[in-house]
């Protein structure tokens, strides 16, 4: 009996992280480059009361099904889900959208590189292109003070004119990082993530080449949150949740009943 109660608490904490991991999407509906997380879940190990196999009698009948009895769920994995975007036009010369594979690769204050999809761009007092904190995007691109007309095509090539002159120049080449496993990124905040052992090693390259997206000028990614699917979701946690209580209850008045025994 005090098997069960194990077994429904167990319930109640993986539909607890079920709703965290909800609530963080729903309040994530309006972050630049956001994905989506989901909760999966792994079933715990079993206890044999019979064990499938084995003889029922001397004469070598075996049992077909034998009797396992589940110890309750864990949390296995929250996963990201790498899904494209809307994305949104600003009419922002700085603000850079990827269309496709790739994150903006940044660097941080204590010498590490970070990774984003958050293209939202100024640029620092020294004309370096960063981000709204203030990390330089990398490879580290400048901007004359006097220029105008800041243009940057779909392959990350970022050009501008100077006042009184027609020619453009070439300030530098935006470039795109790829991972063999997405999923394996650290989320750090701040839109940032790091790489990890999971993650593989980074793979940089230009965008528009193979296995790189594209950069949209004057857009931003917008999160890739459902309003619908979450909501959706949040209530079917709430009733697993409040039917794993509705166990304990049960199991609760179940061992009343065996201690008001006389």
């Amino acid at each position: 009996m005090l098997r069960s109660l194990d077994v429904a608490s167990t319930g109640m904490q993986a539909q607890s992280t079920n709703v965290e991991t909800i609530s963080h999407n729903i309040a994530n509906m309006t972050t630049t480059g956001y994905k989506r997380r989901r909760a999966e879940f792994q079933d715990l190990i079993y206890q044999d009361l019979r064990r499938v196999g084995t003889m029922s009698s001397d004469t070598g009948y075996r049992v077909p099904a034998g009797a396992q009895v589940g110890l309750g769920v864990r949390t296995a994995a929250i996963y990201r889900i790498n899904e494209q975007g809307t994305l949104s036009q600003t009419g922002n010369a700085l603000d850079l959208a990827v269309e496709g594979r790739g994150y903006f690769r940044i660097l941080l204050p204590n010498g590490e590189y970070a990774y984003t999809r958050d293209g939202t761009f100024s640029l620092s007092q020294d004309g370096t292109i960063v981000t709204a904190d203030g990390y330089p995007l990398t490879p580290n691109i400048a901007i004359p003070n006097n220029a105008e007309n800041i243009t940057i095509d779909q392959t990350g090539q970022v050009q501008y004119t100077l006042s009184g002159q027609a020619n453009s120049q070439v300030a530098g080449q935006i470039q795109l990082t790829t991972f063999q496993n997405e999923n394996g990124l650290a989320a750090m905040g701040q839109n940032l993530f790091t790489e990890t052992t999971s993650s593989g090693d980074p793979v940089i390259g230009n965008p528009e080449t193979t296995g790189f997206g594209t950069i949209r000028q004057g857009f931003v990614e917008e999160s890739a949150v459902n309003a619908v699917t979450e909501i959706t979701d949040l209530i079917t946690a709430q009733r697993a949740y409040e039917m794993n209580s509705k166990s304990i209850t049960a199991s609760d008045e179940m061992l009343q009943t065996l201690t008001n025994l006389r």
